[in-house]
């Protein structure tokens, strides 16, 4: 949910979308918004994933979206904008598992 809010102000005060003396508003939203994901850290590989937490399971997150997929899954590794990263620093930034297990 963060992070949509993040991009929306972005979008917004990049096009000019938020009057002058909302911007200001804005901007202490993205600032209050950013430490909740400030401990997840995105991996391009797998193996530099599990080596970050050896002893949590790596899923692939759709940064889009905030789902993760577990490994075996149709989706693990395979969305357009996506990472590996550490299931439980996934959980605490507020991502979710895929509801329906494809």
């Amino acid at each position: 949910m963060v992070r949509y809010l993040i991009a929306a102000a972005l979008a917004l005060a990049f096009w000019g979308g938020i009057p002058a003396g909302a911007q200001s508003a804005a901007k202490v939203v993205i600032v209050a918004a950013a430490p909740a994901n400030a401990d997840l850290q995105l991996f391009a590989t797998e193996a530099a994933a599990q080596k970050h937490c050896p002893h949590d399971e790596v899923v692939w997150l759709n940064t889009n979206s905030g789902i993760y997929h577990e490994k075996g899954m149709r989706w693990y590794g395979r969305t357009k904008h996506g990472a590996y990263v550490c299931r439980k620093e996934a959980d605490a930034a507020g991502d979710r598992d895929t509801r329906n297990g494809q």
